[in-house]
């Protein structure tokens, strides 16, 4: 039985879901925000600003509360770097990623929400920002080469036994 069929999570919105549990996992990745910042400022400085799309993977992004608290918190940061450096705010192309068996309903469903908030808060000079999910292991290939600026995972590349690749 392979790894990916014994190590997920619980799925659904229940007491022992992970949508329930994952408050460990978003203090983990409230701290992990300077290295994220760093990392964005490096990909602007190197770009000399942004793309007109700025394109996000997250891997493993699972369901529940931490699903869109990585790419808000990305966002963010971009838009931010923007308006310091005075670069045009890129559009934003944002890629999901998960196991098959993940709830990706219940990321839609959340979608309305991060919309609305989104607009509250930056406005009309946010770019706008298209979401899709990727379903499938990242235990091959799930992008084709030069397609991603930037890669996150907080909790899921430690399963990893072996590197792929450079993508």
């Amino acid at each position: 039985m392979s790894a990916q069929n014994v190590l997920h999570m619980n799925t659904g919105n229940g007491e022992s879901s992970y949508a329930s549990n994952s408050s460990y996992q978003k203090t983990g990745v409230e701290r992990s925000l300077l290295v994220l910042n760093e990392a964005i400022n490096g990909i602007a400085n190197q770009l000399n600003g942004f793309p007109r799309c700025f394109k996000i993977a997250d891997l493993g992004c699972s369901s529940g509360p931490n699903t869109l608290f990585v790419v808000t918190n990305i966002i963010d940061k971009v838009h931010d770097a923007c308006l310091e450096n005075n670069y045009q705010v890129p559009q934003f192309q944002v890629f999901l990623n998960d196991l098959f068996d993940n709830d990706f309903n219940t990321v839609f469903r959340s979608l309305p929400t991060f919309y609305m908030k989104m607009k509250e808060e930056k406005g009309d000079i946010c770019g706008p920002c298209y979401i899709y999910v990727v379903p499938g292991s990242f235990y091959g290939r799930l992008f084709p080469n030069e397609s991603i600026h930037l890669f996150h995972s907080s909790y899921s590349v430690h399963w990893l036994s072996q590197i792929y690749g450079i993508v």
